[in-house]
């Protein structure tokens, strides 16, 4: 399984305040209902973590998929959902990447 990190912002960074707090109430009481969904449309798929933030996105995912396509359709799950804005990223371990370097640079 591969490691995935899925950022997500429910709201454009120049909305205002009341349409924020309107998006973070409904997101918190669907929250239930989007992992039942990734459950039963990807159940491959295994939910680590996930936390909502303080900066430049709301809420931060961390999931484990066997491949980029079903990572790709947890992202199109959350845009379906309402998310404004959702990335996904792929995380390698830097066990992983520390070993790649190794054999790149001589020492």
């Amino acid at each position: 399984m591969k490691t995935f990190v899925m950022m997500t912002k429910i709201a454009p960074q120049d909305a205002n305040i009341i349409e924020v707090t309107s998006k973070l109430k409904a997101h918190s009481k669907d929250s239930i209902a989007w992992l039942d969904e990734i459950n039963e449309k990807c159940p491959e798929v295994k939910v680590l973590a996930h936390y909502a933030l303080l900066g430049p996105y709301d809420f931060m995912c961390i999931y484990e998929a066997p491949d980029e396509k079903t990572a790709a359709k947890v992202s199109l799950l959350s845009r379906a959902r309402g998310a404004f804005q959702v990335e996904s990223w792929h995380a390698i371990p830097s066990k992983e990447i520390a070993e790649l370097v190794e054999g790149i640079y001589p020492e």
